[in-house]
């Protein structure tokens, strides 16, 4: 079992940047990719960007590509999303997840355990 738990979300002007931070129990962490979705008001759950159990391979959606850097730190446990240029389409809650079995996947159906969100707002 993997407990995850978001933090760092927040209001932000359009242009603007923030990092939003996961962090997982249990000692396989490092053992899994990881990654990051988000859902706004009304639309479905959409994948942002993953990233291997090691951190060596990491894949981005287009909408986000050259803006958003997702990252880990396996001895904290910890994965990050930093994000740049951020416009009010952005706006969502931004959901971790583990997966346990693949790497580089983008469906939400093939990832284990999920976080609670954190909220980003982006005003225009």
């Amino acid at each position: 079992q993997v407990q995850l738990v978001e933090s760092g979300g927040g209001l932000v002007q359009a242009g603007g940047s923030l990092t939003i931070s996961c962090a997982a129990s249990g000692r396989t962490f490092g053992s899994y990719a990881m990654g990051w979705f988000r859902q706004a008001p009304g639309k479905e759950r959409e994948f942002v960007a993953t990233i291997s159990w090691n951190g060596g391979m990491t894949y981005y959606a287009d909408s986000v590509k050259g803006r958003f850097t997702i990252s880990r730190d396996n001895a904290k446990n910890t994965v990050f999303l930093q994000m740049n240029s951020l416009k009010p389409e952005d706006t969502a809650a931004y959901y971790c997840a583990v997966n346990r079995r693949y790497s580089g996947s983008s469906d939400f159906t093939t990832y284990d355990y999920w976080g609670q969100g954190t909220q980003v707002t982006v005003s225009s």
